[in-house]
């Protein structure tokens, strides 16, 4: 809530308390907004909720709830009641004013709540095997992600971006066996190269930095020695370079948690996780197998732990690294997994569940799919490599501000088409480009008029449109918490897309400078340097970049 909504709960929670001896705090309300602005601000429909537990007409709750109110909200300049049973506010221009001066000093802070209030969250996305480049799928993953946790941040959460790495499967064994082949290759000697193996340029690449490093002391090595250490080094090189495209691509990770992490010490917290389900009586052999009761939970069948021939399921090392997780002091989780984890999201809830852990401990968003479409046609492959686009093809193609704005720009849950020409385009009709284009004509502004003088008051910016571009500054840091709440930040694109309309509505409307008028245009460019504070935040959210010359 901002203030003049925080003001609004407040007063009218002690207004009902007062006349009614009733504690709202288990009622679910919130200050709301009309549909029609002619009727105010915001509104409280409040009295009809209450209809019911008092026994009275909603509209006369409404009229006695409103009495006492004047006082108690003085940012009020009017106060209304409309059937059924709705009190409506309209906010003093002088009260919406003032945030120009709270944008002001906040700078690059404004729009930080504390609706988070500390609490700890460990959000875990990305999580590609370390065994190729980023693609595109990664791309949209990654910007969502990151996201994610700048609202997070910006709202108070202590937030603990995490990458679990993927290094206990066969996939390290082929990606060893495939860097083994192309190294045999630089020295011009045959070595297979498994089929089902990685048959990438970037792969190829690392066996020749590594030819090139460690010369030919591999060919004639222990095959089982020079194995492991093609699929230590293979896993290495490959993860810097994830790391790099992430630092790249705008995304900062804190903790990189592999998964042969709990297969150390002879599988010691994976086994510690099997005999706590094993004492509250949640497994069970079968087959020769070990099983979770996990259909006791919701699932549709019940899971294997440990196959019959002794290897573990994908499942068992994910349950200790939840667990890991929570340990670590991060009760509320956050994953991001792509479209073909859907059915996974039931199973993991299902163990922390019978662990103990309450409900909401892991929410999962999952990452539905993404196609690049250029003149209606999907393009699958790169034309310089003919290998699915990376995501830096992809960010040198259609440029980083594009890729991370159309990236969030839709929700993760919905299939998304990519359209890289209109990426591509410097125009109005590419989003990122309208809204950036809207930072630097503010910044031009400001450089053509530095004289700005900070008020006490703006009590000239009367303009409907001034009022709406005041109402909706004061609203930022609100939609901040609420986009953060929801980890939505297409809700954020949307709020941007807004602003920047609005204020060129303005800009076309009223005149900013007025020579024959210093102080309108001295309130006037307080305004402006107001809005282009907060649209600077808001592309930062989002992981957009503010130029202030284009």
């Amino acid at each position: 809530m901002n203030r003049f909504e925080q003001k609004i709960f407040d007063a009218s929670r002690q207004t009902i308390l007062s006349l009614y001896g009733l504690d709202l705090t288990e009622i679910d309300y919130t200050v709301e907004k009309p549909r029609d602005r002619n009727l105010g601000d915001y509104a409280l429909s409040v009295p009809m909720k209450l209809a019911k537990t008092l026994r009275k007409n909603p509209f006369e709750i409404a009229e006695a709830i409103a009495a006492p109110l004047p006082e108690l909200v003085p940012e009020a300049e009017q106060i209304s009641v409309a059937r059924p049973g709705f009190i409506n506010f309209k906010i003093r221009q002088s009260a919406l004013s003032e945030v120009i001066n709270d944008v002001l000093e906040a700078g690059d802070s404004y729009g930080r709540n504390n609706s988070g209030n500390g609490k700890k969250i460990l959000v875990e996305w990305v999580s590609a095997n370390p065994t190729g480049d980023l693609h595109c799928g990664h791309a949209r993953g990654a910007a969502w992600g990151d996201s994610i946790c700048r609202l997070l941040e910006a709202s108070g959460w202590d937030v603990l971006r995490e990458f679990y790495v993927n290094d206990a499967g066969n996939q390290i064994v082929m990606l060893g066996e495939s860097l083994t082949s192309r190294y045999f290759e630089f020295f011009g000697k045959d070595y297979p190269l498994p089929e089902n193996g990685y048959h990438a340029e970037d792969v190829r690449q690392i066996a020749y930095e590594i030819a090139r490093r460690d010369g030919d002391k591999w060919l004639d090595a222990d095959p089982q020695e020079r194995l492991a250490y093609f699929m230590e080094e293979g896993k290495t090189l490959e993860l810097k370079k994830i790391e790099r495209d992430l630092e790249y691509y705008g995304v900062r990770m804190q903790s990189w948690i592999h998964e042969t992490f709990f297969y150390a010490n002879n599988r010691e917290r994976i086994n510690a996780v099997l005999a706590r389900m094993d004492e509250l009586g949640l497994l069970y052999e079968k087959d020769g197998a070990l099983w979770f009761r996990s259909t006791d939970y919701g699932d549709d069948k019940d899971r294997v732990m440990r196959k019959s021939d002794g290897t573990l399921s994908y499942l068992t090392p994910d349950v200790a690294n939840h667990v890991y997780k929570v340990e670590r002091g991060y009760p509320i989780l956050v994953d991001l997994w792509g479209a073909d984890h859907h059915s996974y999201v039931t199973r993991m809830k299902a163990a922390l569940k019978a662990l103990g852990y309450p409900d909401g401990t892991l929410s999962v968003d999952i990452i539905q799919m993404v196609r690049m479409v250029e003149d209606g046609v999907e393009v699958k492959m790169s034309k310089r490599t003919g290998n699915a686009i990376t995501l830096r093809e992809l960010c040198d193609d259609i440029g980083l501000d594009a890729a991370r704005w159309f990236f969030v720009s839709k929700d993760v849950a919905s299939p998304m088409d990519l359209d890289m020409k209109k990426a591509r385009t410097k125009d109005n009709d590419n989003p990122v480009y309208y809204a950036q284009y809207a930072h630097s004509r503010m910044a031009a502004i400001i450089r053509k008029l530095p004289d700005f003088k900070k008020q006490d008051n703006y009590p000239r910016l009367t303009d409907e449109k001034e009022l709406q571009l005041l109402k909706m500054i004061a609203e930022f840091p609100s939609e901040v918490a609420a986009c953060a709440e929801t980890r939505k930040p297409s809700r954020m694109t949307d709020l941007i897309i807004s602003l920047v309309k609005l204020y060129h509505s303005y800009y076309n409307s009223c005149k900013v400078n007025n020579p024959d008028d210093p102080d309108l245009t001295n309130q006037r460019l307080g305004l402006v340097r107001a809005t282009m504070a907060t649209l600077k935040n808001a592309l930062y959210l989002v992981g957009v970049s503010a130029p202030e010359v284009m």
